[in-house]
C-alpha cells in the first residue's frame, strides 16, 4: 500500500497544469476523509492500546516461576545469563541474586491461567485474554524501547504506529481525530514526549491528538472571548478561499493538510466536550471502573474515556500510564500500579464486550521491555528491585481476531529466556496490522528516496495468534 493523499497537488507542481487541481486537493483533504485500504478483510475495526510505561514486571504478574522462590538469593547462572549485557545499573554489582515473587499466583478462568494476586479483575477475564509471555526487544533502556513499540525505530523521528494506522485506513468519525491520546496524569516515572504519538515523516495530519484533563481537553480549541460559532465559520469560508488560491501558487501540500485540521478543530469544539463529559454514565459504570474514574486525567477515567471514544469509532486509542520502572522498593511500587490500573483495564475489556464492541476492537495491554529475574541491588525478605530486561517479557490482547484464553510463547524455569515461540516487537506490529486488514509489508510511505514501513525490513505476523 503506498498510498499518496497529495499526489493530484504533486502532479500539479510537475506539469503546471490547470488551476483546478489545486481546488480539488483541498477539497479532498476538508471531506470526510472515510476510506479503508485494506488488503483483506479485517477483524478489528479500531484499536486501543494501554501502554503501562517503565516496563511491568512479568515475574510478579503473570510468568509464574516455582523456582525462583526456590532458589531465591542464589546466584543468577551463567549459563542462564549466556553473557547477555546489563544496564549500568546493574552491570556492576558484585552478586546478582535471584529474587522470586513475593506475591501469591493462582489459576484463573476455564483456561487456567496463572495470574498474580496483584490482578484480581484481570484475573476474572482470562478466558477473554491472549497471553504472549515471549516478547523480545533489542533496546535496553527506556526511550529508545518506548520509541521503538511505538514507532518501529529506536530512534526518534519516525511515524508513531497510530500514525501509521491513521494514514493507511483514514478516519470513520468525520468529527473526531481518526488517532486519540490519553495520559495519566500526576505520574512520575520515564518522560514521555509528543513523538511518541506523531506523525514522524507522514502528512502532519495523521499525528494524534492528545486530549487532556480539565475544562480545555484539547488545547487552543476553544474560541477566544467574543468570538462566536457563526463568526469562526466565516473566518474559516474566508480562509479556505485564501488558502486554495497559495496552493496554486505553491504546490505545498501542507497547506491543504493546515486547512484540513483547521476544520476538524471547529467540528471538535462540539464532538470533544460532548465525548470528554462523563456526566451521562449510570452509576453502575463507575461501580465497574472504580471511584477513579469519576477524577479526570486518572487512568480509570482515561479508559472510561477511551470506551467512549471507540463507541464513536475513533480509529486508534493510546493510553500511557507511567511508573512501572521498579529498580528498588518492587512490592511496594507495583501494588500502587496495580492498584491504579487493574481494575479499570479489566472493567474496559468487560464493558466493550457487553457493548458487542469487544468482537471489533483490538485491546492490547503491555510495556516496552520486561524486568530480570534476579534482584538490583540488595535483597532482603521484604524488598528488592528488578533491572530492565529486553530479553523476554509478557504483553495480553483481547478482541477482535485474537484466541481467547490463549498463551503464546515460554521461558525457561528462571524466566530469563524464551524456549519456545519467540514474537518480537516487529512481529506484533504486523499481527496487530494484519488484524486491521493491512499486509504490513505493502503499508509504506516513500520519503527522500526511500520506502518506509512500520515494520521497517523486518517482521512477520504472528497467526498462532489469531482466532
Amino acid at each position: 500500500m503506498n498510498v499518496d493523499p497529495f499526489a493530484p497537488t504533486r502532479r500539479h507542481f510537475l506539469s503546471g497544469g490547470s488551476l483546478g487541481l489545486a481546488g480539488v486537493a483541498l477539497g479532498r483533504l476538508l471531506e470526510d476523509d472515510t476510506q479503508s485500504l485494506t488488503h483483506f478483510k479485517p477483524r478489528a475495526r479500531r484499536v486501543v492500546y494501554l501502554f503501562q510505561s517503565g516496563a511491568p514486571s512479568q515475574q510478579d504478574l503473570f510468568d509464574f516461576k516455582p523456582l525462583l522462590e526456590e532458589k531465591n538469593g542464589e546466584e543468577l547462572p551463567a549459563e542462564v545469563r549466556r553473557g547477555q549485557r546489563l544496564t549500568g545499573m546493574s552491570a556492576n554489582q558484585a552478586t546478582l541474586p535471584l529474587a522470586g515473587s513475593r506475591f501469591a499466583f493462582a489459576r484463573h478462568g476455564e483456561c487456567g491461567r496463572w495470574v498474580s494476586e496483584l490482578l484480581p479483575h484481570t484475573s476474572k477475564i482470562v478466558d477473554e485474554l491472549c497471553f504472549i509471555r515471549s516478547m523480545h526487544t533489542e533496546a535496553i533502556n527506556h526511550d529508545p524501547a518506548i520509541t521503538f513499540f511505538q514507532t518501529g525505530s529506536e530512534i526518534a523521528g519516525r511515524p508513531s504506529m497510530g500514525a501509521w494506522i491513521s494514514y493507511g485506513l483514514g478516519s470513520i468519525n468525520k468529527n473526531l481525530p481518526a488517532y486519540c491520546v490519553l495520559v495519566s496524569k500526576d505520574k512520575g516515572g520515564q518522560p514521555l514526549y509528543s513523538r511518541l504519538w506523531g506523525a514522524g515523516l507522514l502528512p502532519s495530519r495523521y499525528q494524534g491528538v492528545q486530549l487532556r484533563a480539565g475544562r480545555d481537553p484539547v488545547l487552543y480549541l476553544s474560541d477566544p472571548e467574543g468570538i462566536s460559532p457563526a463568526t469562526r465559520r466565516r473566518m474559516l469560508t474566508s480562509l479556505r478561499k485564501l488558502h486554495t488560491n497559495q496552493i496554486e501558487r505553491e504546490a505545498d501540500p501542507e497547506i491543504a493538510v493546515r486547512m484540513a485540521n483547521y476544520e476538524l478543530a471547529y467540528r471538535m469544539q462540539t464532538s470533544v466536550p460532548e465525548v470528554t463529559d462523563l456526566s451521562d454514565e449510570p452509576a453502575e459504570t463507575f461501580d465497574l471502573y472504580g471511584e477513579d474514574a469519576r477524577d479526570p486525567g486518572t487512568y480509570a477515567a482515561n479508559c472510561l474515556l477511551a470506551r467512549r471514544l471507540l463507541e464513536r469509532d475513533v480509529r486508534f486509542v493510546q493510553l500511557y500510564h507511567k511508573g512501572w520502572d521498579q529498580h528498588d522498593n518492587l512490592p511496594s511500587g507495583i501494588r500502587v500500579q496495580c492498584a491504579e490500573t487493574d481494575r479499570a483495564s479489566a472493567a474496559l475489556v468487560v464493558d466493550l464486550k457487553r457493548r458487542g464492541l469487544l468482537e471489533d476492537t483490538l485491546v492490547v495491554w503491555g510495556g516496552e521491555f520486561g524486568r530480570t529475574s534476579y534482584s538490583q541491588g540488595k535483597l532482603t525478605a521484604d524488598n528488592y528491585g528488578r533491572d530492565h530486561h529486553p530479553r523476554c517479557f509478557t504483553l495480553w490482547m483481547a478482541g477482535a481476531g485474537v484466541k481467547p484464553g490463549h498463551v503464546h510463547g515460554e521461558t525457561d524455569e528462571y524466566g530469563y529466556n524464551i524456549v519456545r515461540d519467540p514474537v518480537h516487537v516487529h512481529d506484533l506490529q504486523a499481527t496487530l496490522l494484519h488484524l486491521l486488514g493491512i499486509d504490513h509489508e505493502r503499508l509504506v510511505y516513500k520519503h527522500q528516496g526511500r520506502r518506509f514501513r512500520l515494520t521497517d525490513v523486518h517482521g512477520h505476523v504472528v497467526h498462532e495468534l489469531l482466532a
